[in-house]
């Protein structure tokens, strides 16, 4: 056994395949749902459920002092099933809070269960506009208005947390626009695409890399995203599709 691993978000769409990744890769790994339900499928899996939400801060601090991972990884998002104006709109907020009081929750319950290490989801098309392919010492875009900007803000505040809260050892990973299972889109779209498989492979690669810490794009080859920093430190490539 490598050693345990908490996933927060194990059952969404990069969780799914990333959970299955670190039990084959020998981790003993918990997963958190909010959803009694999906509870069953997680065992199946062979992966220790724990039913948490993590905005309630009590609550995750007592799980995590139960698990003590040795790494948490970040997966948490609240999208909806159909893409919709009226449904993405709604999103935006669920998900700026996942990244501020949802991350911040977990930082606390990690540090005060002894964790040390924290891997998280991010995005890669908050970037300011500028030179491409934007690596990741390009500034975010922190001039945006209306709804980007509350995004952006949001992605500031989960990459603070991460990178810079004193005891932990933070890796931030920039993904580009999902495509594959339980996605929006079965084939690529967008300008830098991601299949979920490849994220949560990428997601694998940094919690075996002890020591390492920082922000990563993670995107197929894209003229907008320069994946290099991911493919020589992560050793991350793209699966061929």
């Amino acid at each position: 056994m490598k050693g345990t691993v908490f996933v927060a978000g194990a059952t969404g769409a990069i969780g799914t395949p990333l959970v299955r990744l670190l039990v084959d890769a020998g981790w003993r790994v918990f997963g958190s749902t909010r959803d009694p339900q999906r509870a069953e499928a997680l065992r199946r899996g062979r992966v220790e459920p724990v039913v948490v939400d993590v905005f309630d801060a009590p609550a995750l601090n007592g799980a995590l002092a139960s698990v003590r991972p040795d790494v948490v990884v970040h997966q948490l998002t609240d999208l909806p099933s159909v893409r919709t104006p009226e449904a993405l709109s709604s999103a935006i907020q669920r998900n700026a809070r996942l990244r501020r009081e949802g991350t911040r929750n977990l930082v606390q319950a990690a540090l005060a269960s002894g964790c040390r290490r924290m891997v998280a989801q991010s995005i890669a098309w908050a970037y300011a506009p500028g030179p491409l392919p934007h690596a990741e010492t390009d500034p975010l875009d922190t001039s945006a208005t209306g709804e980007r900007a509350f995004t952006v803000n949001a992605v500031l505040e989960l990459e603070a947390l991460v990178l810079s809260s004193p005891g932990l050892e933070g890796l931030v990973l920039r993904y580009g626009q999902l495509y594959g299972p339980r996605t929006w889109s079965e084939p690529p779209e967008g300008a830098m695409p991601l299949h979920v498989e490849d994220a949560a492979l990428a997601a694998l690669r940094a919690v075996e890399l002890t020591g390492v810490t920082g922000i990563f794009n993670v995107s197929e080859p894209s003229p907008q995203l320069s994946g290099e920093k991911a493919r020589q430190v992560l050793g991350w490539t793209p699966r061929a599709r």
